[in-house]
């Protein structure tokens, strides 16, 4: 089987989320919005599963597997619907008229970054359904959703405990971009050299390198972009429920199409009286 040490690597991003969250999250986590535990909650499930269907499918336990696999059908749409409401509160927030400096600046990066990691999701979710038959490239497009997860709590590690890998060092609020565009690269780089190391199977990182690379870009340059900023502050004026119903409904799509595209083709009946 492909990716033998690979629960290692998310059971890595799992500690990356931990240690990076701690003080925004986990140290009070009585003290904050619903909509970071829905966000928590799905994303650290999804990776918990990730380790289970990898150890089960090395283990030879196919049926347990495969049941497992099914799980993610329920999980999926809950998990793009924690980023939904993670991009509700930065809206929510921006479109304050006591929004401060920083909300201004980031908001609109923080909301195009979310919206390219969901895209992303729905992206890797169904080329991995509709390659189920092929092990290597299903493990593959599995495999890479944790690089999607990997920038936003890696970036809170280097403002934490790292400052000095932030060689950019930009002034003011954007200095957290420059933490952003860092863990991307980061996770290009990665991304990149596992292509590299396989790449009759390496589609699926080329597939994350590239979303990781677009949100990297778009994230850095939002402040300079205008439209940006305009199109999150139209968003802002949706209702919420608007945009949570929107990402569900993607979540279930996804499931549902990537399942359908990946079926075995029906076999032709034979002809009448051969």
């Amino acid at each position: 089987m492909p990716y033998r040490h690979a629960h290692w690597f998310v059971g890595f991003v799992l500690l990356v989320i931990m240690t990076g969250f701690w003080a925004s999250y986990f140290s009070t986590v009585g003290d904050v919005p619903v909509a970071f535990h829905v966000h928590a909650v799905s994303a650290m499930t999804w990776l918990a599963l990730l380790i289970a269907q990898h150890m089960t499918i090395h283990r030879r336990a196919n049926g347990l597997h495969r049941r497992m696999g099914l799980a993610s059908f329920a999980l999926f749409p809950f998990l793009i619907l924690g980023f939904m409401m993670i991009i509700n509160v930065s809206a929510a927030r921006y479109a304050a008229p006591d929004a401060g400096e920083g909300i201004r600046v980031l908001g609109p990066a923080f909301g195009i970054g979310m919206a390219i990691a969901i895209a992303a999701y729905l992206t890797l979710f169904f080329l991995a359904l509709k390659h189920r038959r092929n092990v290597k490239l299903h493990a593959g497009y599995m495999l890479a959703t944790p690089l999607i997860l990997f920038e936003s709590p890696f970036s809170r590690v280097l403002s934490e405990y790292m400052p000095w890998m932030n060689v950019i060092n930009s002034d003011g609020p954007r200095w957290v971009l420059d933490t952003i565009l860092i863990s991307d690269g980061l996770g290009v780089i990665f991304a990149l050299v596992l292509w590299a190391r396989n790449r009759k199977h390496g589609a699926p990182w080329l597939v994350a390198a590239g979303f990781m690379a677009a949100q990297a870009v778009a994230m850095w340059f939002a402040p300079d972009i205008p439209a940006i900023a305009l199109a999150f502050a139209a968003y802002a004026a949706v209702p919420p429920g608007m945009g949570l119903a929107l990402g569900l409904l993607a979540g279930g799509a996804a499931a549902w199409f990537g399942w359908e595209a990946g079926k075995a083709p029906a076999r032709p009946r034979a002809a009448a009286g051969a």
